[in-house]
C-alpha cells in the first residue's frame, strides 16, 4: 500500500459488490469455531455495504460504561478471529507489530473497504503494511480499533480518547468516532480541555472543538491554573482573547497580566513554583530580557515577535485610562510604543468631545464597536449576599456602579464619585451602551446558569438605576460569575461640529 498520507483524504464509496473469495473467507471464520459455538447471531457480517456495522438488538457498538467492560456477545468469535487470527486471510502490519485478520471483517472500516475493492493493488495482497504520519495513533489504539470489527463494544478509558479518536478518524469508524465525541462531551475539564480542543479540530469534530473554546472563554480568568497556560497555544490564546464571549475578571489590565503569565510559561515551560511566585519571577525574567535587547520592547524582539498577533488583541485603551495600570504597561516595556502612541491620542481625543461638544454617548447599538471596543469587566459573587462592583478608569466622567441585592443586578448612575476620583460626571443625563453576562460554574468548569443580556442602550439620570437580572426564580449556585461590556462614547464616526 502507498503511504498513508495519500489516502487520509478517502471519502467513503459504496461498493458495487463483495470483495473476491468473501463467501469463502466467511466459511473459514466458521469452521474456525467448535460446531455449535457461533449462532446465527454471532457470524461476522459485512452489512450496510461493509461500511458500518449491522445494527439492531445486541448489535451497535455502544460506549461502556466508564471502568466497567460490557459483556461481549462475540467474545468466542473475538478471541478466535482477533486474537488467534483463525482462517486469516490478510496480514496488516503497522507500528512494528502484525495482526492476522479477515477482509470481510476489515470491510466494516470505510478505510479498508476503498483499500480491498477496485483497482487497488492491495485488493489482492495478504500483506499490507501501513505507515502512521499521525503521532496521536499508536499501537494500543489501533489494536483496539481494529479489535472493535470483530466484537460488540469497546472500553474507551478517559485517559485513551485522543488516540482512538484520531485512529477511528483514519480508519473511517464512524460509531467509535461517535463514542469519542460522547466521551469528550462528559469529561471536559482543565486537565483535557486543550487536547480535545486541539484534537477535535484536527479530526473535524466541530461541536467538541466549540464546547471547549466555550469552556476556555469561562474559566481562563475565573480560575487560575499555570498547566493550563502551558497548554494554551499562540493561536487559541488569539481566538480566546479577542472574543467578546470570555469572561473578563476585574478589568482589562487583569486581560494583559494573564498573557504577561502565560508568554513566560511558555518561553519557561520548566519553570515550577508556587502560584504567588509566578508573577514576580515573569516580572524578573523579561527585566532581565529588557536589559539585554538595550530597551527594545519583548514583541519587537526575536523571542517576543512571535507573540505580538496575541498582545494586540488587548483593548489598550481601557488599560491607559487607569493610571496605575498605564505605569505598569510603561515599565514592562513589553508593549512597543508604536502601538501605544496612536491609543494616547484616541482616547485624548475622546476626553475632547466627552467635555466640550456635551455628547451624551451612544445613540444606537452597534454590536461591531461594543464586540472589538467596550470595556471589559467583571466580577464574582461568592455568596448570596449584597454587592456592588467600581471599575478603575477614567469612564469619561462616569460613576456607574453595579451592584447585587435580593437576587437582582442593578445599574446605578452616581452624582457624585464615591470612588475618591476626580471623573465627576457634570451631566445629569448619560446613556451607555452595554451587554451583562453572568455564569455558574461546576467544579470541572461546565456552566450550569447561563443569563445573558442583548447589546443595548441605556439612560440614566443623576442617581437613577435600572434592574438588568432578575434571578428571584432561578436556581442559583454560587459562585456566580458576571462580566460586563461597556461603550461610553462611540470611537468611530465623525466629530460633531
Amino acid at each position: 500500500m502507498g503511504a498513508l498520507s495519500s489516502r487520509m483524504s478517502w471519502n467513503r464509496v459504496e461498493e458495487p459488490g463483495a470483495p473476491e473469495g468473501e463467501e469463502e473467507a466467511e466459511e473459514v471464520a466458521v469452521a474456525a469455531i467448535e460446531e455449535g459455538e457461533e449462532s446465527e447471531e454471532a457470524r461476522p457480517t459485512t452489512s450496510q455495504g461493509r461500511h458500518k456495522r449491522k445494527t439492531g438488538p445486541g448489535r451497535q457498538l455502544t460506549k461502556a460504561p466508564c471502568g466497567k467492560r460490557a459483556k461481549d456477545s462475540l467474545g468466542s468469535v473475538y478471541e478466535a478471529l482477533f486474537l488467534r487470527g483463525e482462517g486469516s486471510d490478510v496480514q496488516i502490519r503497522a507500528l512494528g507489530e502484525e495482526w492476522n485478520l479477515h477482509k470481510v471483517n476489515l470491510c466494516q472500516s470505510g478505510y479498508f473497504a476503498s483499500m480491498f475493492s477496485g483497482a487497488w493493488r492491495e485488493t489482492t495482497m495478504t500483506t499490507v503494511e501501513l505507515q502512521m504520519p499521525d503521532e496521536n495513533i499508536d499501537c494500543e489504539a489501533l489494536h483496539e480499533a481494529l479489535g472493535s470489527l470483530y466484537r460488540d463494544s469497546v472500553l474507551i478509558p478517559r485517559g485513551r480518547v485522543v488516540p482512538m479518536l484520531a485512529t477511528a478518524s483514519m480508519l473511517q469508524l464512524d460509531e467509535l468516532i461517535e463514542q469519542c465525541r460522547e466521551i469528550m462531551k462528559d469529561t471536559v475539564n482543565v486537565q483535557t480541555v486543550c487536547s480535545y480542543y486541539y484534537s477535535a479540530e484536527c479530526y473535524g469534530l466541530q461541536d467538541i472543538r466549540a464546547m471547549c473554546l466555550q469552556w476556555l472563554l469561562d474559566n481562563l480568568m475565573t480560575r487560575h491554573n499555570e498547566e493550563l497556560l502551558r497548554e494554551v497555544s499562540l493561536d487559541l490564546m488569539k481566538e480566546v482573547i479577542a472574543s467578546s464571549e470570555l469572561f473578563v475578571m476585574e478589568v482589562e489590565m487583569d486581560v494583559y497580566t494573564t498573557l504577561k503569565k502565560w508568554m513566560f510559561l511558555q518561553l519557561q515551560p520548566t519553570w515550577r513554583g508556587p502560584h504567588r511566585d509566578l508573577l514576580p519571577d515573569a516580572d524578573s525574567w523579561f527585566a532581565g530580557s529588557r536589559q539585554e535587547s538595550e530597551g527594545t520592547a519583548f514583541l519587537e524582539t526575536e523571542q517576543g515577535r512571535a507573540f505580538a498577533p496575541v498582545f494586540q488583541q488587548l483593548r489598550l485603551a481601557c488599560i491607559i485610562s487607569d493610571l496605575p495600570s498605564a505605569r505598569i504597561i510603561d515599565q514592562d516595556a513589553l508593549i512597543p510604543a508604536t502601538w501605544l502612541s496612536p491609543v494616547y491620542k484616541e482616547q485624548w481625543l475622546a476626553l475632547l468631545r466627552a467635555e466640550q461638544t456635551r455628547e451624551l454617548g451612544p445613540t444606537d447599538v452597534c454590536v461591531s464597536d461594543l464586540q472589538r471596543t467596550s470595556m471589559r469587566c467583571g466580577g464574582r459573587l461568592y455568596r448570596d449576599e449584597q454587592c456592588s462592583w467600581r471599575w478603575a478608569g477614567f469612564n469619561f466622567g462616569w460613576d456607574l456602579a453595579v451592584y447585587y441585592a435580593n437576587r437582582r443586578i442593578i445599574f446605578k448612575h452616581s452624582a457624585l464619585n464615591k470612588s475618591g476620583g476626580l471623573a465627576v460626571s457634570l451631566l445629569w443625563q448619560r446613556k451607555v451602551a452595554f451587554r451583562l453576562r453572568l455564569a455558574s460554574l461546576d467544579r470541572a468548569g461546565r456552566a450550569i446558569l447561563r443569563r445573558e443580556t442583548e447589546y443595548q442602550v441605556f439612560s440614566l439620570g443623576k442617581d437613577e438605576e435600572l434592574e438588568v437580572v432578575n434571578l428571584e426564580n432561578e436556581h442559583v449556585v454560587f459562585p456566580i460569575y458576571v462580566t460586563c461590556s461597556f461603550l461610553y462614547l462611540p470611537r468611530e464616526g465623525r466629530f460633531p461640529e
